[in-house]
This record gives C-alpha cells, sequence and structure tokens, in this order.
C-alpha cells in the first residue's frame, strides 16, 4: 500500500501552525499567565505586584466559604450531567420511534441549542417572575412561594433547570445519531431473544451507546463547570450575594468584581487541575468498561 507523503518535512508544520498559534496564544499563554500571577499578590490598578509564595493557595484551601462553593459545584455538575444525559437519552428514544412528524418532533426539540447561554437565563427568570411567572405561578397553585435571588435553595433550582433545558439538544442530536447507527439486524434478534422493551434496551440498546454516553459525559461536565457561567450570571442578575455560585463564577467574582487577580488566578489554577485530574480518571477507569464496535 503507497503511503502518502508530503515532499518537504516543513510542509507539514505550515500547515500546523496557524492552529498551533491559535492554541499556544488562547491556551497556553492565558494559563502560564494565570499560573504566574497565582503567586503575586497583585495592586488593583496593576501598578505593582508582591511575590507571596503559596499565600494565596493557603488562604483559599483555608476559607470555609471556597469549600461551600465547591461543594455546591459538584452538586451543580452531578444534577446537570445526569438530568441532562437522561432527559435527552428519552427524547431520542422516543423520536427514534416516531414515524409520523419525525422531522418536526426532531426540530423542536433541536431549536434550544441556537439560544445562547444568556438568553436561556433570561427565558428562566421570566419563567420564574414573582409577578407573572408560568412556573413560579404553577408552583403557588401548590402553595409554594417559589423566589429568585432570595432563597438560596429556588435560585439554585432555577440554575440547575436553565442549564439542563440549555444542554439536552446537543446530547439529544448525539444520542439520537447513536441509536440510528445501530444495526437494525441486532435490534430484531434482540426482539427473538427478549420481549421486554425494558430489558432489550438496558441488555443490547445501552451498552451500544456506551461510546456515545462516554463522550457526552465528558462533554457535559465540561459544560455544567464552564459554560453554564452566562445562564448564572443571567439569573443572579449580576449580584450573586447571599446566592449560590459555581467555582468557575466565583473566579469571575473575586478577580473582575473583586480586584484579587492573584488569588483568582490561583482559584483559576486550582480548577484547572481538579478537571485535569478528573479527566484522566474518566479516561483510566470509566473508558476500560466501554467497547467500541
Amino acid at each position: 500500500m503507497k503511503r502518502a507523503g508530503f515532499q518537504s518535512r516543513w510542509l507539514p508544520i505550515l500547515f500546523l501552525l496557524p492552529q498551533l498559534s491559535i492554541i499556544a496564544i488562547f491556551f497556553y499563554w492565558p494559563a502560564f499567565q494565570a499560573l504566574k500571577l497565582s503567586f503575586y499578590l497583585e495592586d488593583p490598578f496593576g501598578f505593582s505586584s508582591t511575590f507571596v509564595g503559596l499565600d494565596n493557595y493557603i488562604d483559599i484551601l483555608s476559607n470555609p466559604e471556597y469549600a461551600r462553593i465547591a461543594l455546591f459545584t459538584l452538586v451543580f455538575c452531578l444534577l446537570v450531567t445526569f438530568f441532562s444525559l437522561a432527559l435527552a437519552l428519552l427524547f431520542a428514544v422516543k423520536a427514534d420511534k416516531v414515524i409520523k412528524g419525525a422531522k418536526t418532533y426532531r426540530t423542536l426539540l433541536m431549536w434550544v441549542y441556537a439560544v445562547a447561554p444568556p438568553v436561556a437565563g433570561f427565558i428562566f427568570l421570566v419563567m420564574f417572575s414573582q409577578r407573572w411567572g408560568p412556573l413560579t405561578n404553577l408552583l403557588g397553585y401548590f402553595g409554594y412561594d417559589f423566589v429568585i435571588g432570595v432563597n438560596y435553595y429556588d435560585t439554585a433550582a432555577a440554575m440547575i433547570i436553565a442549564s439542563v433545558w440549555k444542554q439536552i439538544p446537543i446530547n439529544f442530536i448525539f444520542f439520537l445519531s447513536g441509536l440510528q447507527s445501530i444495526p437494525r439486524a441486532i435490534l430484531e434478534a434482540a426482539k427473538i431473544d427478549n420481549k421486554s422493551s425494558m430489558r432489550r434496551f438496558w441488555d443490547i440498546t445501552f451498552p451500544l451507546l456506551a461510546p456515545t454516553g462516554f463522550f457526552l459525559l465528558i462533554t457535559n461536565i465540561t459544560y455544567s463547570l464552564f459554560d453554564t457561567f452566562g445562564t448564572l450570571d443571567t439569573i443572579t442578575r449580576g449580584e450573586p450575594g447571599s446566592n449560590p455560585m459555581t467555582l468557575v463564577y466565583k473566579v469571575y467574582v473575586d478577580g473582575f468584581r473583586g480586584n484579587d487577580l492573584g488569588g483568582s488566578s490561583a482559584q483559576s489554577v486550582i480548577l484547572m487541575v481538579l478537571v485535569l485530574a478528573m479527566t484522566i480518571f474518566q479516561f483510566r477507569l470509566i473508558e476500560r468498561r466501554i467497547h467500541y464496535t
């Protein structure tokens, strides 16, 4: 078999140079700057900096508020990831069985993906409005007074619901593609062996979706940690106060509002290490149980 090659060894490097430059400028350089700033106490006006070593890290890790925010981030990440994947899988299974109106059903579900995170937050801010929010009125019929921005748990629930709603469409697209890629011969053979549709799904269909599910698991965890920033900022109306916040949002609050560049840089480094460790854990332990066909 003839192998493709380049006449000059510099040509492939030239092709890779634009992408490598983008990665270096927008990833490695900011990461290096964050790591460097985490060891300094920066003047709010940027005129001077003092080397403080690990003091920023010690202050963060010994702060009870940071531990509370980290716990909320963990719970938020787990709930958003679970419900986003579970609901998307349910919709994909139902869409795979739809015969009439299938295109309309899929299009309506995928439209949400075009909504920007701040817009998604604003939509649910309206839905949970104290004056005329339909969801607030619905909960009021059951005797529950749902108040965003005042009640900690109500605000957290609104954040989770909005984030889940925003992420379902992309998960739905991948799950539906995975279902439609399963050979029909396997599904027909499964019907002969087992009459229970539920058992066929868990014994045959779900294991065949494992590669898709593993990919979505990683992307959804990343989404819940980072890409929900716009949604959370809109729901809290830019005034976190005693409202719940995630670790990424705290980096923004401390760095851009509190002008604590050193502390916020140390927080971003800690978050980067945690995400890296979690990703390695997923690939080392979870991926071993996944069989790619």
